[in-house]
Protein backbone atom coordinates (compact mmCIF):
# COMPACT_ATOMS: atom_id res chain seq x y z
CA UNK A 1 0.00 0.00 0.00
CA UNK A 2 2.93 2.36 0.67
CA UNK A 3 4.06 1.95 -2.93
CA UNK A 4 0.56 2.80 -4.19
CA UNK A 5 0.38 5.88 -1.95
CA UNK A 6 3.76 7.03 -3.26
CA UNK A 7 2.61 6.70 -6.86
CA UNK A 8 -0.69 8.48 -6.18
CA UNK A 9 0.46 11.20 -3.79
CA UNK A 10 -1.58 13.95 -5.48
CA UNK A 11 -4.74 11.84 -5.51
CA UNK A 12 -4.48 10.90 -1.83
CA UNK A 13 -3.58 14.47 -0.85
CA UNK A 14 -6.84 15.70 -2.38
CA UNK A 15 -8.83 12.96 -0.64
CA UNK A 16 -7.26 13.90 2.70
CA UNK A 17 -7.73 17.66 2.12
CA UNK A 18 -3.97 18.22 1.94
CA UNK A 19 -4.11 19.11 -1.74
CA UNK A 20 -6.36 20.85 -4.26
CA UNK A 21 -7.90 19.32 -7.36
CA UNK A 22 -6.31 20.66 -10.53
CA UNK A 23 -9.55 22.00 -11.99
CA UNK A 24 -10.06 24.23 -8.92
CA UNK A 25 -6.59 25.67 -9.40
CA UNK A 26 -7.36 26.40 -13.06
CA UNK A 27 -10.42 28.41 -11.95
CA UNK A 28 -8.14 30.70 -9.94
CA UNK A 29 -5.57 31.36 -12.67
CA UNK A 30 -6.44 34.80 -14.07
CA UNK A 31 -6.17 34.94 -17.87
CA UNK A 32 -6.66 37.89 -20.18
CA UNK A 33 -8.19 36.95 -23.50
CA UNK A 34 -10.88 38.06 -25.90
CA UNK A 35 -13.22 35.80 -27.87
CA UNK A 36 -12.37 37.73 -31.03
CA UNK A 37 -8.76 36.52 -30.90
CA UNK A 38 -7.63 33.82 -33.30
CA UNK A 39 -7.57 30.24 -32.16
CA UNK A 40 -3.81 30.13 -32.66
CA UNK A 41 -3.34 33.14 -30.38
CA UNK A 42 -5.61 31.60 -27.74
CA UNK A 43 -3.59 28.39 -27.76
CA UNK A 44 -0.41 30.40 -27.25
CA UNK A 45 -1.95 32.12 -24.26
CA UNK A 46 -3.27 28.83 -22.93
CA UNK A 47 0.15 27.19 -23.05
CA UNK A 48 1.82 30.24 -21.51
CA UNK A 49 -0.51 30.33 -18.51
CA UNK A 50 -0.40 26.54 -18.14
CA UNK A 51 3.37 26.69 -17.69
CA UNK A 52 3.06 29.34 -14.98
CA UNK A 53 0.19 28.31 -12.73
CA UNK A 54 0.05 31.48 -10.66
CA UNK A 55 -3.05 31.55 -8.49
CA UNK A 56 -4.58 35.02 -8.32
CA UNK A 57 -5.10 36.60 -4.89
CA UNK A 58 -7.85 38.84 -6.30
CA UNK A 59 -11.19 38.11 -7.97
CA UNK A 60 -10.71 36.26 -11.25
CA UNK A 61 -12.79 37.68 -14.11
CA UNK A 62 -11.59 35.20 -16.74
CA UNK A 63 -9.75 32.05 -15.75
CA UNK A 64 -7.65 29.37 -17.37
CA UNK A 65 -10.74 27.16 -17.23
CA UNK A 66 -12.70 29.83 -19.13
CA UNK A 67 -10.01 29.86 -21.80
CA UNK A 68 -10.17 26.08 -22.06
CA UNK A 69 -13.96 26.31 -22.51
CA UNK A 70 -13.57 28.86 -25.30
CA UNK A 71 -11.06 26.63 -27.11
CA UNK A 72 -13.30 23.59 -26.63
CA UNK A 73 -16.25 25.56 -28.01
CA UNK A 74 -14.28 26.17 -31.18
CA UNK A 75 -13.27 22.53 -31.50
CA UNK A 76 -16.93 21.54 -31.03
CA UNK A 77 -17.75 23.43 -34.24
CA UNK A 78 -14.94 21.77 -36.20
CA UNK A 79 -14.53 18.60 -34.21
CA UNK A 80 -11.05 17.26 -33.55
CA UNK A 81 -11.56 16.07 -29.97
CA UNK A 82 -10.42 12.60 -31.02
CA UNK A 83 -7.91 11.42 -33.61
CA UNK A 84 -10.61 10.53 -36.11
CA UNK A 85 -10.61 14.30 -36.69
CA UNK A 86 -13.90 14.28 -38.58
CA UNK A 87 -14.16 18.13 -38.53
CA UNK A 88 -17.93 17.98 -38.05
CA UNK A 89 -19.78 21.03 -36.78
CA UNK A 90 -21.49 19.34 -33.87
CA UNK A 91 -23.94 22.18 -33.40
CA UNK A 92 -25.49 20.78 -36.61
CA UNK A 93 -24.87 17.03 -36.69
CA UNK A 94 -23.17 14.14 -34.92
CA UNK A 95 -19.55 13.19 -35.39
CA UNK A 96 -18.15 9.79 -36.30
CA UNK A 97 -18.50 8.98 -32.58
CA UNK A 98 -22.29 9.23 -33.04
CA UNK A 99 -22.37 12.10 -30.53
CA UNK A 100 -23.86 15.50 -31.20
CA UNK A 101 -25.29 16.85 -27.96
CA UNK A 102 -24.04 15.13 -24.80
CA UNK A 103 -26.29 12.32 -23.58
CA UNK A 104 -25.74 10.75 -20.17
CA UNK A 105 -26.70 7.08 -20.13
CA UNK A 106 -26.34 6.70 -16.35
CA UNK A 107 -24.67 8.18 -13.29
CA UNK A 108 -24.19 6.46 -9.94
CA UNK A 109 -21.79 5.53 -7.16
CA UNK A 110 -19.71 2.74 -8.69
CA UNK A 111 -18.32 0.06 -6.39
CA UNK A 112 -16.67 -2.02 -9.11
CA UNK A 113 -13.66 0.13 -9.98
CA UNK A 114 -10.09 -0.17 -8.69
CA UNK A 115 -9.86 -0.28 -4.89
CA UNK A 116 -8.36 3.18 -4.42
CA UNK A 117 -11.16 4.71 -6.51
CA UNK A 118 -14.27 3.31 -4.83
CA UNK A 119 -16.83 4.59 -4.21
CA UNK A 120 -16.45 6.37 -7.56
CA UNK A 121 -19.06 8.78 -8.90
CA UNK A 122 -19.22 7.51 -12.47
CA UNK A 123 -20.88 9.47 -15.25
CA UNK A 124 -21.47 7.25 -18.29
CA UNK A 125 -21.80 9.04 -21.63
CA UNK A 126 -23.29 7.33 -24.66
CA UNK A 127 -21.37 7.17 -27.92
CA UNK A 128 -17.72 6.28 -28.45
CA UNK A 129 -14.71 7.10 -30.61
CA UNK A 130 -14.13 3.34 -31.12
CA UNK A 131 -16.24 0.64 -32.73
CA UNK A 132 -15.02 -2.37 -30.76
CA UNK A 133 -16.60 -5.59 -31.98
CA UNK A 134 -16.37 -7.07 -28.45
CA UNK A 135 -17.63 -4.04 -26.49
CA UNK A 136 -19.27 -5.02 -23.21
CA UNK A 137 -21.04 -1.64 -23.05
CA UNK A 138 -22.19 -1.74 -26.66
CA UNK A 139 -25.73 -0.74 -25.70
CA UNK A 140 -24.47 2.75 -24.82
CA UNK A 141 -21.23 2.98 -26.82
CA UNK A 142 -22.68 2.00 -30.20
CA UNK A 143 -26.08 3.57 -29.65
CA UNK A 144 -27.07 7.01 -28.43
CA UNK A 145 -29.16 6.64 -25.31
CA UNK A 146 -29.83 8.55 -22.12
CA UNK A 147 -30.64 12.21 -21.78
CA UNK A 148 -29.07 15.62 -21.79
CA UNK A 149 -28.63 16.99 -18.28
CA UNK A 150 -27.60 20.61 -17.79
CA UNK A 151 -24.00 21.07 -16.63
CA UNK A 152 -25.10 22.93 -13.51
CA UNK A 153 -27.30 19.97 -12.55
CA UNK A 154 -24.38 17.55 -12.84
CA UNK A 155 -22.32 19.95 -10.71
CA UNK A 156 -25.02 19.73 -8.02
CA UNK A 157 -24.96 15.94 -8.30
CA UNK A 158 -21.20 15.96 -7.72
CA UNK A 159 -21.76 17.73 -4.40
CA UNK A 160 -24.48 15.26 -3.42
CA UNK A 161 -22.39 12.23 -4.38
CA UNK A 162 -19.35 13.54 -2.52
CA UNK A 163 -21.48 13.85 0.60
CA UNK A 164 -22.55 10.23 0.02
CA UNK A 165 -18.92 9.12 0.06
CA UNK A 166 -17.69 9.48 -3.54
CA UNK A 167 -13.89 9.69 -3.68
CA UNK A 168 -13.75 11.06 -7.21
CA UNK A 169 -15.67 12.04 -10.34
CA UNK A 170 -15.14 9.37 -12.99
CA UNK A 171 -15.85 10.56 -16.55
CA UNK A 172 -16.45 7.47 -18.69
CA UNK A 173 -18.66 6.03 -21.43
CA UNK A 174 -18.63 4.87 -24.14
CA UNK A 175 -15.82 7.36 -24.01
CA UNK A 176 -15.70 10.87 -22.52
CA UNK A 177 -13.59 12.43 -25.27
CA UNK A 178 -16.51 13.63 -27.42
CA UNK A 179 -17.98 15.29 -24.32
CA UNK A 180 -14.97 17.33 -23.25
CA UNK A 181 -16.72 20.67 -23.77
CA UNK A 182 -19.62 19.52 -21.59
CA UNK A 183 -17.25 18.30 -18.86
CA UNK A 184 -15.42 21.63 -18.74
CA UNK A 185 -18.77 23.42 -18.46
CA UNK A 186 -19.74 21.17 -15.54
CA UNK A 187 -16.51 22.02 -13.76
CA UNK A 188 -17.19 25.71 -14.32
CA UNK A 189 -20.20 25.26 -12.00
CA UNK A 190 -18.52 22.85 -9.58
CA UNK A 191 -16.89 23.91 -6.31
CA UNK A 192 -16.03 20.58 -4.70
CA UNK A 193 -12.43 19.65 -3.98
CA UNK A 194 -12.66 16.18 -5.48
CA UNK A 195 -10.30 14.33 -7.85
CA UNK A 196 -11.26 14.26 -11.53
CA UNK A 197 -10.68 10.91 -13.27
CA UNK A 198 -10.45 10.60 -17.06
CA UNK A 199 -11.58 7.03 -17.90
CA UNK A 200 -10.85 6.69 -21.61
CA UNK A 201 -9.59 4.61 -24.53
CA UNK A 202 -7.06 7.46 -24.99
CA UNK A 203 -7.71 8.06 -28.68
CA UNK A 204 -7.81 11.77 -27.80
CA UNK A 205 -6.26 14.38 -30.05
CA UNK A 206 -3.23 16.33 -28.82
CA UNK A 207 -5.53 19.34 -28.53
CA UNK A 208 -7.80 17.44 -26.13
CA UNK A 209 -4.84 16.22 -24.10
CA UNK A 210 -3.72 19.84 -23.81
CA UNK A 211 -7.17 20.90 -22.59
CA UNK A 212 -7.13 18.09 -20.02
CA UNK A 213 -3.79 19.29 -18.67
CA UNK A 214 -4.45 21.17 -15.46
CA UNK A 215 -7.93 19.63 -15.15
CA UNK A 216 -7.51 15.88 -14.65
CA UNK A 217 -6.00 14.51 -11.45
CA UNK A 218 -5.82 10.86 -12.50
CA UNK A 219 -5.93 9.14 -15.88
CA UNK A 220 -7.65 5.74 -15.90
CA UNK A 221 -6.65 4.53 -19.33
CA UNK A 222 -7.42 1.60 -21.58
CA UNK A 223 -4.43 0.14 -23.43
CA UNK A 224 -5.97 -2.50 -25.70
CA UNK A 225 -3.58 -3.44 -28.48
CA UNK A 226 0.09 -3.97 -29.09
CA UNK A 227 -0.12 -3.32 -32.83
CA UNK A 228 -2.14 -1.43 -35.45
CA UNK A 229 -3.49 -4.51 -37.22
CA UNK A 230 -5.48 -5.80 -34.25
CA UNK A 231 -6.76 -2.29 -33.51
CA UNK A 232 -7.97 -1.81 -37.08
CA UNK A 233 -9.67 -5.20 -37.26
CA UNK A 234 -11.30 -5.21 -33.83
CA UNK A 235 -11.91 -1.51 -33.06
CA UNK A 236 -11.96 0.03 -36.55
CA UNK A 237 -9.33 2.70 -35.79
CA UNK A 238 -6.19 3.75 -37.62
CA UNK A 239 -2.68 4.52 -36.36
CA UNK A 240 -3.53 3.13 -32.92
CA UNK A 241 -0.04 2.47 -31.63
CA UNK A 242 1.43 5.91 -32.31
CA UNK A 243 -1.58 7.75 -30.91
CA UNK A 244 -2.07 5.65 -27.77
CA UNK A 245 1.61 5.55 -26.91
CA UNK A 246 1.90 9.31 -27.43
CA UNK A 247 -1.09 10.00 -25.20
CA UNK A 248 0.10 7.68 -22.46
CA UNK A 249 3.41 9.53 -22.37
CA UNK A 250 1.56 12.86 -22.24
CA UNK A 251 -0.75 11.64 -19.46
CA UNK A 252 2.21 10.23 -17.52
CA UNK A 253 3.97 13.60 -17.69
CA UNK A 254 0.85 15.51 -16.68
CA UNK A 255 -0.28 13.61 -13.60
CA UNK A 256 -0.94 10.17 -12.09
CA UNK A 257 -2.12 7.22 -14.15
CA UNK A 258 -3.67 3.76 -13.89
CA UNK A 259 -3.46 1.67 -17.06
CA UNK A 260 -6.05 -1.02 -17.67
CA UNK A 261 -5.22 -3.89 -19.99
CA UNK A 262 -7.93 -6.39 -20.83
CA UNK A 263 -6.33 -9.74 -21.65
CA UNK A 264 -8.04 -11.26 -24.70
CA UNK A 265 -7.86 -14.86 -25.93
CA UNK A 266 -5.18 -15.48 -28.56
CA UNK A 267 -3.76 -11.95 -28.16
CA UNK A 268 -0.98 -12.72 -25.67
CA UNK A 269 1.96 -12.41 -28.06
CA UNK A 270 0.60 -9.77 -30.41
CA UNK A 271 -0.92 -7.42 -27.81
CA UNK A 272 -0.45 -8.14 -24.10
CA UNK A 273 3.30 -8.73 -24.00
CA UNK A 274 4.25 -5.85 -26.35
CA UNK A 275 2.11 -3.47 -24.26
CA UNK A 276 3.79 -4.47 -21.00
CA UNK A 277 7.25 -4.21 -22.57
CA UNK A 278 6.45 -0.71 -23.80
CA UNK A 279 5.12 0.38 -20.40
CA UNK A 280 8.23 -0.91 -18.64
CA UNK A 281 10.49 0.99 -21.00
CA UNK A 282 8.56 4.26 -21.28
CA UNK A 283 6.33 4.83 -18.22
CA UNK A 284 7.60 2.40 -15.55
CA UNK A 285 5.94 4.07 -12.55
CA UNK A 286 2.42 3.80 -13.93
CA UNK A 287 0.12 1.42 -12.07
CA UNK A 288 -1.41 -1.38 -14.14
CA UNK A 289 -4.63 -3.31 -13.76
CA UNK A 290 -4.41 -6.55 -15.74
CA UNK A 291 -8.04 -7.47 -16.28
CA UNK A 292 -9.37 -11.00 -16.61
CA UNK A 293 -13.05 -10.31 -17.30
CA UNK A 294 -13.04 -10.61 -21.08
CA UNK A 295 -16.11 -12.38 -22.43
CA UNK A 296 -17.39 -12.46 -26.01
CA UNK A 297 -20.05 -9.76 -26.33
CA UNK A 298 -21.69 -7.78 -29.15
CA UNK A 299 -20.14 -9.05 -32.43
CA UNK A 300 -17.24 -11.00 -30.91
CA UNK A 301 -18.69 -14.38 -31.90
CA UNK A 302 -18.06 -13.42 -35.54
CA UNK A 303 -14.31 -13.26 -34.86
CA UNK A 304 -12.89 -16.73 -34.23
CA UNK A 305 -9.84 -15.55 -32.26
CA UNK A 306 -11.92 -13.75 -29.61
CA UNK A 307 -15.10 -15.86 -29.70
CA UNK A 308 -14.45 -17.44 -26.33
CA UNK A 309 -13.54 -16.21 -22.79
CA UNK A 310 -9.88 -16.14 -21.81
CA UNK A 311 -8.47 -19.10 -19.93
CA UNK A 312 -6.96 -18.87 -16.46
CA UNK A 313 -3.67 -19.95 -18.04
CA UNK A 314 -3.69 -16.97 -20.41
CA UNK A 315 -4.42 -14.54 -17.63
CA UNK A 316 -1.76 -15.97 -15.31
CA UNK A 317 0.83 -15.91 -18.08
CA UNK A 318 0.40 -12.17 -18.50
CA UNK A 319 0.09 -11.48 -14.78
CA UNK A 320 3.37 -13.32 -14.15
CA UNK A 321 4.95 -11.60 -17.14
CA UNK A 322 4.15 -8.22 -15.55
CA UNK A 323 5.49 -9.34 -12.18
CA UNK A 324 8.75 -10.45 -13.79
CA UNK A 325 9.07 -6.93 -15.21
CA UNK A 326 8.48 -5.59 -11.67
CA UNK A 327 5.61 -3.45 -12.91
CA UNK A 328 3.25 -1.93 -10.33
CA UNK A 329 0.06 -3.97 -10.32
CA UNK A 330 -3.12 -2.61 -8.81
Amino acid sequence: MNQIRNIFQNYFNILEENGISKYLISKHIAVEFDNSESTNDLWKKHDKYLKNLKVSDTEVIKSLLDLKIELANRIFRDCIFCERRCHVDRTKKQGMCKVQQTKIASEFLHMGEEKILIPSYTIFFSGCTFDCVFCQNWDISQKISGEFIKPQEIAKSISIRKNQGAKNVNWVGGDPTSNLLFILKVLKHCKENIPQVWNSNMYCSEESMNLLNGIIDLYLTDFKYGNDECAKRLSKVNNYSNIIRRNHKIAYNQTEIIIRHLVMPNHIECCSKPILKWIKKNIPNAAINIMAQYRPEFKAHDYIDIAKPISIEEYMEINNYAKNFKLVLI
